[in-house]
């Protein structure tokens, strides 16, 4: 597969692809009043009808059995994750879990997802977003994620259309107290958001992915590489192949929970780690400045404060009204 798909493919289990149209035509033709057969689930050895549920669970999977078909929007994080993997226990193949693929997602994020899915026997796909060609997106205001999810549902929506479904995606309630604009957008749509409807917090979704075994119960947040450029500098190609390379090498060093934030039109990266890898951040100061540097950075700081999700938020009052 190239690394950007002209339109989109099909991850099969068996690691074969198909095009968008075969795959929405698989999912269309499936009677939607068949009762569900237990699946068997690979992790756990047994079907997962036939276990005891957790009652988040249980609101999670009786929502998704009030829609016809959905379309997950996947990402391959903890959220999209399980919420792909109950959509498809419940619905089999009237879910499909889509990818969006710009240069704000990282390799690496993209092969995750890929694998979960397999793994899983999930029926996914990928789509090219244009958001990088979007002088809005790339502007990189306080608004800059309505811009990108608007990228996600205008690929998205013919999908979706195609199949009588409706859009899904890993919203949690701990997200709804964020500064998300792309929130306004999954509304705009009427995109749903079955996880914030069933109740489930971040550290819920974390639990009942730990029971079920799924391997992204413990997997470290990673938002969209745009997130890592300070407001007001654009978003361009280059800026964020600066930032996965960085976090990349910085990850191989040894420190798996990382942001590398770029400052100064791309020029500056301020390196986060949690508070309690400072010291060790501090002994390995060259090989830190090194990676950075050779990622094509001129300038590499060490946030002392440790990492924190959206500490650009910080920035947004500074921004022009």
């Amino acid at each position: 597969m190239a690394d950007r798909p002209a339109s989109v493919e099909e991850g099969a289990a068996d690691g074969g692809r198909v095009g968008a149209a075969d795959a929405v035509s698989d999912a269309v033709d499936r009677p939607l009043d068949r009762p569900l057969d237990p699946v068997p689930d690979p992790l756990l050895g047994r079907p997962l009808n036939d276990r005891p549920l957790d009652p988040l669970l249980d609101r999670l999977l009786d929502r998704l059995r009030r829609e016809d078909a959905v379309v997950v929007a996947y990402s391959g994080g903890a959220d999209s994750a399980l919420l792909a993997f109950a959509a498809a226990r419940v619905l089999g193949r009237r879910a499909l879990a889509v990818t969006a693929v710009s240069p704000s997602l990282a390799a690496s994020e993209r092969a995750a997802a890929r694998d979960f899915a397999r793994a899983h026997g999930l029926a996914h796909i990928e789509v090219c977003t244009d958001e990088a060609d979007r002088p809005e997106y790339t502007a990189n205001g306080a608004d800059r994620c309505y811009h990108c999810k608007s990228a996600l549902f205008d690929a998205v929506t013919p999908l979706a259309a195609a199949m009588g479904a409706r859009i899904a995606l890993g919203t949690n309630l701990d997200d709804l107290g964020d500064h998300r604009p792309g929130q306004r957008a999954a509304a705009e749509r009427g995109a749903i958001a079955p996880l914030v409807e069933a109740g489930l917090t971040k550290a819920d979704v974390r639990a009942v992915s730990r029971a079920l075994g799924l391997v992204t119960a413990d997997k470290p947040a990673a938002p969209c590489l745009a997130s890592r450029v300070s407001y007001g500098d654009p978003v361009t190609p280059e800026v964020l192949r600066r930032i996965e390379t960085a976090e990349r090498a910085l990850r191989d060093l040894g420190f798996p929970v990382c942001r590398v934030r770029a400052h100064a039109g791309g020029t500056l990266a301020r390196v986060e780690v949690p508070g309690t890898e400072i010291p060790r951040a501090c002994e390995l100061r060259e090989r830190v400045d090194a990676a950075v540097r050779g990622a094509g950075f001129t300038f590499c700081s060490l946030d002392l404060s440790g990492f924190a999700s959206g500490r650009l938020n910080a920035l947004l009052p500074l921004l022009p009204s």
